[in-house]
């Protein structure tokens, strides 16, 4: 190799080594994100205690048909019908359908674009600038026929981050969509067990009815007796009035549960007078799945929702970063221009063009650090709400299932009193008939067994609501598996950088 050579090599490296200095020198003087930073972080299931609230039961999960547990057809019927007709879904879908859209926008960024265009425009050119006469003075036609494409190099990755944060923004909205199902399907089932409730507190109000229709019978023959004062016919017969008002609010309470239940459906409230009496059983024995803290967050929609804001926040800092570095766009154009039409369609009228075109932020009074700092704001936000999501939902799993053991222990003494309280009323009555006792120790063994008898029924029906309520807490049988590590939060840092670049120290 001859020294020329040589010495071209050389001189070709230190010019290469000049470039790369001033280049690192002007971007170290450019705008930077300096200072700004974030140290929220996500909150992992397994640094909450909760061994001993939620133990490991090997129970199972809920499915998406968790409803049917209960064995009631009519349940699930309404369940189906109100996910094929409830607005408050099709406004959820019409939010997933948004997303999708910008999602696609997004993506959009990321890919080269070719537009076609032409114009025709009829102009009188200036006598007195740089266009000479004919044209000058003179009126022209101008055809302009252009194809032009161009494609952002992307190269600090500012439009695949937007992506990824409109991906993550689409996941989180359908998740939002999964939230707005369960809410509905929860709130007609609990909706649906107080319209059972009701008949059944109406069946022991027309029981009471009957009981104290007989009171007033042999209160009206003990009369005939002289065992007994008007004033104790008067006192039967306000007792039985007191009954049959009972009896007719719950025919009003049943009447707008079911008109409830008819909005939830998206229906006229006539729907809901076809509502037949529910049958619901007492459903599945309650246990809690093992690994449930961990779990939770792939199955609880409004966890799965947030943790994937956050996703799109992070990204969305990085899309922020990467707005500090330099822009480079590529654009080439060919096309035909010309005066007139009679030359517009000939080799002589072509234009074309090809080129970079850079752009590098060096002063923008602070807009940029401003807009990253909101951009962390948003992030530091999505991710107090990812761990406040899981926090409530823990304890709502924990409340719902202290409040099942809880009403299945009451339920043990309710029975107890109900039994000793329905023999006393059965004793009292039959003492009284026989003179044995007066009326006021009928009426009090009488409204006794009536409390313990809606007590019961009452604990019963809020077992079944605890049930559904513990059956949501659960995630009512969502799973996310919109990636392989769905039961993952996504790695919340915000503060790395997109690549290494001087101006971003």
């Amino acid at each position: 190799m001859s020294i020329q050579s040589h010495t071209e090599q050389r001189v070709s490296r230190a010019l290469k080594l000049g470039v790369s200095a001033m280049l690192a020198a002007v971007l170290s003087a450019c705008v930077n994100y300096a200072g700004i930073h974030s140290d929220a972080k996500t909150a992992e299931p397994q640094q909450y205690a909760t061994q001993q609230s939620l133990p490991a039961e090997q129970g199972h999960w809920p499915g998406a048909n968790w409803a049917d547990q209960f064995g009631d057809a009519q349940l699930k019927a309404l369940i189906d019908e109100a996910l094929k007709s409830n607005p408050t879904l099709d406004q959820a879908h019409a939010r997933v359908a948004a997303a999708s859209a910008y999602s696609e926008t997004a993506k959009a960024s990321t890919m080269p674009r070719v537009d076609a265009n032409y114009s025709l425009t009829r102009q009188q050119f200036s006598n007195t600038t740089f266009v000479p006469p004919p044209f000058g003075g003179a009126w022209q036609t101008e055809n302009k026929g252009l194809l032009s494409a161009s494609y952002d190099l992307d190269l600090w990755g500012k439009n695949r981050e937007a992506l990824k944060a409109a991906i993550s923004q689409l996941q989180a909205s359908q998740a939002d969509a999964e939230v707005v199902k369960l809410t509905l399907t929860t709130s007609i089932a609990r909706t649906y067990n107080q319209l059972a409730r009701l008949y059944v507190l109406r069946d022991i109000a027309q029981q009471e009815i009957m009981q104290r229709e007989q009171i007033d019978r042999i209160t009206a023959g003990r009369i005939a007796t002289g065992l007994e004062t008007e004033v104790e016919r008067k006192t039967a017969q306000a007792n039985l009035s007191t009954s049959r008002a009972a009896l007719k609010s719950f025919d009003g309470q049943i009447l707008t549960t079911r008109y409830q239940i008819a909005v939830l459906l998206g229906a006229g409230p006539d729907r809901g007078l076809r509502i037949a009496r529910p049958a619901l059983g007492m459903g599945d024995e309650v246990r809690l799945p093992d690994n449930l803290p961990a779990d939770l967050v792939s199955r609880r929609p409004e966890i799965v929702a947030a943790r994937w804001r956050v996703d799109a926040m992070t990204h969305g800092v990085k899309e922020a970063k990467a707005e500090f570095y330099p822009d480079i766009n590529l654009s080439a154009a060919i096309g035909l221009d010309a005066f007139g039409f009679g030359r517009f369609l000939t080799a002589a009228s072509r234009t074309a063009s090809v080129g970079p075109a850079i752009h590098l932020p060096v002063f923008d009074a602070g807009e940029l650090r401003a807009q990253l700092k909101g951009r962390y704001a948003d992030f530091d936000y999505a991710v107090a709400t990812y761990n406040q999501a899981l926090v409530t939902a823990l304890s709502e799993v924990a409340t719902q299932l202290a409040d099942v053991r809880s009403t299945d222990a009451q339920l043990v003494d309710a029975q107890t009193a109900q039994d000793a309280a329905r023999k006393a009323a059965e004793l009292a009555l039959v003492q009284y008939k026989a003179g044995l006792t007066n009326q006021l120790t009928v009426l009090n063994a009488d409204v006794n067994a009536l409390s313990a008898n809606q007590s019961v029924a009452n604990l019963r029906m809020n077992r079944l609501d605890q049930q559904i309520a513990l059956a949501a807490a659960l995630g009512g049988g969502f799973v996310d598996t919109s990636n392989a590590n769905a039961g993952a939060a996504p790695r919340a840092d915000a503060s790395a950088p997109n690549t290494p670049v001087v101006a971003a120290r």
